[in-house]
């Protein structure tokens, strides 16, 4: 799976040499690669990877694999089923990267497998160096495509925890705004926790309400019609409009976790010397998280493992196979979570 960093629409079956022992010492063999905003935004040329030296770049950061080869002492072996982190610290270290906090990097020098200056998941065969893989339990199987994008979730959660226990901290509502893989597992989380749970989308079909529903949770396609006052919202969509909306309902000591990015280019006429005096008064706090450290993995493979699998799968919902992968690209009306299968 290649592209030509900063320009458009360049996505073919690249050959590209084996991977390089640099990579890692573990060889694997790719077997899924899960396609999100960011491969889309890349395709499009809407950022540059920043890649020196070369025109092309192997996307794909949500893995999985079956390893081929690891040495000994590397707590992996031949069969294993394993998930490559996306994030590398920079070289410098900054102050967040040496304590091993590479998602927050200070600096900008990181790299990210498949999106920032390296190659990607997206092959037949990858390496990664073993600090860097996440075993994936034989239980959990082609699931564990889920690992990466569940990551982002438990960081999430785990960034609401921290703001929250700056005050008696016991949410019970929570609402999620987006039913994309991000939001639905965002509110498979919070159902996990015990939360009562309304998760805002603008369909009233398909998949995801019924998806909703089986949590155990509400579904709303109306702002308004919220009938409660959430003690945290996860905000997957980006959309300025309803970040603003979703702001002004939190109570006192709230949280809002800030998961999501729009696409596209769009202004926003608020009264915002409203929101920030609301905001201010109720000691309400807005937070941004994005990409994960090494435990968050850990962490997803927990909430993934805890989860029904029968309703795990139904997220995935069009796997596509190698030769054809810019069709993955193409977003239908009932996608959720769309892979590629890179066995074919």
């Amino acid at each position: 799976m290649t592209v030509t960093p900063g320009k458009p629409d360049s996505a073919v079956v690249g050959n590209v040499p084996e991977p390089s022992v640099a990579d890692g010492s573990i060889l694997v063999e790719g077997l899924f690669t899960g396609i999100c905003g960011t491969d889309i935004e890349l395709v499009s040329g809407a950022f540059d990877s920043g890649r020196r030296g070369s025109d092309t770049l192997v996307i794909g950061h949500e893995s999985l694999g079956r390893v081929l080869e690891a040495p000994a002492g590397s707590g992996f072996a031949g069969g294993d089923l394993v998930a490559g982190v996306v994030r590398r610290p920079d070289p410098v270290p900054c102050p967040a990267c040496a304590r091993g906090e590479w998602d927050f990097c200070r600096n900008g020098r990181y790299t990210e497998r498949g999106i920032k200056e390296i190659d990607g998941y997206g092959a037949e065969r990858w390496r990664v160096d073993p600090y860097f893989a996440v075993p994936v339990p034989p239980a959990l199987g082609e699931l564990g495509v889920l690992v990466e994008p569940a990551s982002i979730l438990t960081k999430a959660w785990e960034q609401v925890d921290r703001v929250g226990a700056r005050s008696w901290y016991a949410p019970q509502h929570v609402l999620v705004t987006g039913a994309g893989p991000i939001g639905l597992l965002a509110a498979l989380i919070a159902r996990q926790r015990g939360y009562d749970v309304h998760v805002l989308d603008r369909v009233d079909d398909g998949p995801k309400p019924e998806l909703v529903r089986e949590l155990g949770a509400t579904y709303l396609t109306d702002l308004r019609r919220l009938d409660v006052v959430p003690d945290v919202v996860i905000e997957a969509t980006g959309v300025g409009q309803l970040v603003y909306d979703c702001a002004s309902l939190l109570p006192p000591a709230g949280v809002m976790c800030l998961a999501g990015i729009h696409p596209g280019p769009a202004t926003v006429d608020v009264q915002l010397d409203a929101l920030v005096r609301q905001l201010v008064v109720r000691n309400a706090a807005l937070v941004g998280t994005v990409n994960a450290g090494k435990r968050h993995y850990a962490d997803a493979v927990d909430v993934l493992m805890t989860a029904d699998r029968a309703w795990l799968a139904r997220l995935i919902t069009r796997a596509v196979p190698l030769s054809e992968w810019p069709a993955a690209l193409e977003r239908k009306p009932e996608d959720i979570k769309v892979v590629v299968d890179l066995r074919g």
